[in-house]
């Protein structure tokens, strides 16, 4: 039965008959389809369309739809969840192209790492020579420099699905490939991170508001390498609290970061970053950790960065890997929304991260996705 709405059918004719409309079909407001194909004079007039019009229902290919099944999957509906705070899903864009042109990972057509799933780097953890270097350092600086446009582009009233388009053709414009693109068909070029998302927040129609905190998280995929890093941004007007968050995951990643040199084990790091994080009043999330990263997206070794962890192995010379720590507000474990990727707090408080490549060298590290001079600054920095 269509409904009436009131004050807002003034100038509309009825999409069937072209006499004044007084009703919308219900349907159609709940898809948020154009007023004008959805209003009938009467129910009489809506019931005689209705073979008709029901064909307009069907979401076209063009159509923003909320994320299902883990990337593979799309509905006209918001999933009904047990959200942990005030955040909601919103409907994402169709995935965008790629040119055949540039180069692409093994699971760009289907979603299955495969190389990566098969290889026995998800073992040990390789070690990369000067030519592998030269490489990765590439990737890195472009993922380095379109996330820095990315950060450029934030503020309120900004969609992260805006940033998901900024990212994409940066990133293709340069020859590269977006890393996360179809990576187990995560349907969008970049991870952003609102609030009390911890990780892999898919970008959609929702305005970035004054208050959010939002981590943008970019991989590029290059010349066969992965440059991989993300940072937490402050949009517009932020009570202290969330920006002292941000400030200390930005400091747990540099303390651990100071660690890195050829015979420290991958384990230790998680014992300065929960250090200096429940000095700061805060937790570690444990569910997600750093990684081997180069001709494949992950790879050996696993680094988890919380204290206690039984991470094996230590740093070698020519070891590759990201150190990312998510510090939340509150509890440290997470839920997992309907959509299958969006990792969020499980007490609706904030969550901050970032994150580094880099290069174990004789006497320390390299980061190999540094912050450049042009970068845009951090809200401490300003």
């Amino acid at each position: 039965q269509a409904s009436a709405e009131d004050g807002e059918m003034q100038g509309k004719l009825c999409t069937r008959c072209g006499q004044p409309a007084k009703l919308q079909c219900p349907k159609c407001i709940e898809l948020r389809l154009p007023k004008q194909a959805s209003v009938f004079c009467s129910q009489d007039c809506f019931k005689a369309g209705w073979a008709e019009h029901k064909v307009a229902h069907v979401p076209s290919a063009d159509a923003w739809l909320y994320c299902t099944k883990r990337g593979k999957g799309r509905s006209t509906l918001m999933p009904d969840f047990a959200w942990t705070g005030e955040l909601r899903p919103a409907r994402v864009s169709p995935m965008r192209e790629i040119p055949a042109s540039v180069p692409k990972p093994d699971y760009n057509k289907d979603g299955i790492p495969r190389k990566e799933m098969e290889s026995k780097q998800q073992n040990v953890a390789p070690l990369y020579n000067a030519e592998d270097i030269v490489g990765m350092r590439a990737a890195c600086l472009l993922g380095r420099q379109v996330l820095d446009l990315a950060h450029a582009a934030v503020r309120p009233g900004v969609t992260t699905d805006e940033l998901d388009r900024i990212v994409h053709e940066a990133t293709i414009a340069a020859g590269a490939y977006p890393s996360p693109y179809n990576y187990y068909n995560f349907p969008k070029s970049v991870c952003t991170s609102v609030n009390e998302v911890i990780c892999h927040g898919i970008p959609d129609e929702r305005e970035l508001q004054s208050g959010d905190i939002v981590n943008v998280d970019i991989t590029a995929y290059l010349n066969g390498y992965h440059g991989d890093l993300n940072e937490t941004f402050v949009v517009g007007e932020v009570d202290q609290s969330k920006k002292d968050l941000v400030k200390t995951a930005h400091d747990c990643m540099h303390k651990a970061l100071a660690m890195c040199k050829p015979g420290t084990r991958y384990r230790d790091l998680g014992e300065v970053i929960t250090k200096h994080a429940q000095s700061q009043g805060v937790s570690v999330v444990r569910s997600y950790c750093g990684h081997g990263i180069g001709e494949l997206f992950h790879c050996a070794p696993n680094i988890p960065h919380y204290a206690g962890n039984k991470a094996v192995g230590v740093m070698k010379e020519g070891h590759i890997f990201t150190v990312e720590p998510m510090i939340n507000q509150g509890s440290w474990r997470d839920k997992l929304w309907p959509d299958g990727w969006t990792a969020v707090t499980e007490d609706g408080k904030s969550s901050a991260q970032f994150e580094h490549t880099v290069l174990v060298t004789k006497d320390g590290v390299e980061i190999l996705t540094a912050r450049l001079p042009t970068s845009p600054k951090l809200w401490w920095e300003t």
